[in-house]
């Protein structure tokens, strides 16, 4: 990544930025991620017209002859955990690397739970889980996950986000919303994804890089298959291999999509040359209605 200090001071920016962008991400962690969830029974009142039907307690209802609701109120305490892509290739990045777009990307969301009292944890991995620290609250445990994100040099240079998730769900024990941060080009990663979801809220920020979606004319470059491994040499000046690419690229993000939809795991599409700002604030703002896209897809 870049210079140690000027990475602190994009931190501070981000920190100081976050008081715009907190209020539209708090409402969206909480009344739209957490939907449904992370509630609490409070007491049960009489039903007044505008009130949601199905709330209705049909017991009591029958007893007093009189329709009665339960009312319940949203569990302030969350959870959140930053599954962090650090493998060699979030070096790929032209303006931005992905390692730096991600580092921004948990410092103001890490900053958002912040201000609502929230655990954050973060697990970085490669193809191995490298660092794992457990979620607590406060500005000097954000500090130190920023800080470890920032000097940690990853071990590996492969990506297995299958590993990641697996780890997760056996450690996560209090229900948490789980949001990963990679370009997820790595081996096969659906079954344990779909595991992960069974308990928590899973959501991938897939940050992306341009050129990897159109490769430059610029001769011969080594590619590595993301399922074996292998080195392949290519020539890049070949146009029709160009093209045959873009389209393997967009069949690939295509299908990656569809199966995030149909397992009912959200996505945010992030490029590493364009603020991340407005594509946040629209997905939380728009959340709920996507949750009801994904129900007439199932």
């Amino acid at each position: 990544m870049e210079d140690r200090n000027e990475l602190i001071r994009q931190i501070k920016k981000i920190e100081l930025k976050t008081g715009i962008l907190v209020e539209g991400l708090q409402y969206g962690l909480h009344h739209s991620v957490f939907r449904g969830r992370g509630i609490e029974f409070a007491e049960i009142r009489e039903y007044v017209p505008g009130d949601d039907i199905r709330s209705i307690d049909w017991k009591v209802t029958a007893r007093y002859n009189h329709p009665f609701v339960k009312e319940y109120t949203e569990e302030r305490d969350q959870t959140f955990y930053f599954m962090a892509d650090i493998s060699g290739s979030g070096s790929f990045g032209s303006e931005t690397t992905k390692q730096k777009k991600i580092l921004e990307l948990v410092a103001s969301l890490g900053f958002a739970a912040l201000r609502n009292n929230d655990r954050v944890g973060l697990l970085l991995f490669s193809d191995r889980v490298e660092k794992f620290i457990p979620a607590h609250r406060g500005k000097k445990h954000l500090a130190g996950i920023l800080n470890t994100m920032i000097d940690h040099k990853p071990v590996s240079d492969r990506t297995d986000l299958g590993v990641a998730a697996r780890f997760l769900a056996k450690v996560l024990s209090r229900k948490s919303s789980v949001i990963i941060l990679s370009d997820f080009i790595s081996p096969d990663f659906m079954r344990p994804l779909r595991i992960l979801r069974q308990r928590h809220e899973v959501i991938a920020l897939r940050v992306r890089d341009e050129r990897e979606r159109e490769l430059p004319d610029v001769g011969l470059i080594e590619l590595e298959d993301p399922e074996t491994g292998e080195q392949v040499l290519v020539d890049t000046s070949d146009r029709e291999f160009r093209e045959h690419y873009r389209a393997l690229v967009g069949e690939a993000e295509t299908t990656l999509h569809h199966e995030l939809a149909r397992h009912r795991i959200h996505e945010i599409a992030l490029s590493t040359d364009e603020p991340y700002e407005v594509p946040l604030k629209r997905f939380f703002s728009g959340i709920a209605g996507r949750r009801d896209h994904y129900a007439g897809i199932l």
